[in-house]
């Protein structure tokens, strides 16, 4: 065995340092995504029975609060949520700073959540409606449930903004340069 191997950190660990990296990849991708629109294309519902980047993101933080706070102790599907009102606009109380306080809110809870959890605090079952699952599992569940709303709300924000969309990943056209340098990058 050598040292590296010795020293080398546990797949749990590496589970552990990639979800936390990859939660945060989802959330920065949404916000690039939620900064280029304004409050018009937030609210704008794209078709009948579609859901505005406001419900999206209304959604998103909604199952965060829920999911995240008390997460190795509490069913992850708190009382006090109430999904269905999640995909209602509250034309009153609503409001674009008020839905990305709340937002802010979700994510800081799965910050929070996520910051003292261990190797082996995956295999620990938490709950979420009733359901039991490993931590592990939990964790990849709401990665997947994130990717897939952070892919419709960069597809919505995207529309909105047409041709002047700013891309969040290798620009058109230019995948051959971005793989050259990679490889150049990685060869080093």
């Amino acid at each position: 065995m050598s040292d590296s191997d010795r020293t080398a950190p546990g797949a749990g660990a590496v589970f552990l340092e990639l979800a936390r990296a990859e939660f945060k990849k989802l959330r920065a991708h949404a916000e690039a995504a939620l900064a280029q629109v304004d409050d018009a294309a937030f609210f704008r519902v794209p078709a009948a029975e579609a859901n505005s980047i406001a419900l999206v993101v209304k959604h998103i933080a909604g199952n965060a609060r829920s999911r995240w706070t008390n997460f190795l102790t509490e069913d992850g599907e708190k009382p006090t949520r109430h999904r269905d009102t999640e995909f209602e606009l509250d034309v009153a109380a609503d409001s674009r700073p008020v839905l990305m306080a709340a937002w802010q809110a979700g994510w800081h809870a799965l910050e929070e959540a996520l910051a003292p959890l261990r190797p082996e605090d995956l295999l620990r079952e938490v709950t979420i409606r009733r359901e039991p699952h490993r931590v592990m599992h939990a964790l990849t569940r709401q990665l997947t449930h994130y990717a897939g709303h952070v892919g419709q709300i960069v597809l919505l924000c995207k529309l909105e903004r047409g041709a002047e969309w700013r891309t969040l990943s290798v620009p058109r056209g230019e995948s051959e340069t971005f793989n050259a340098k990679m490889e150049q990058r990685h060869r080093a």
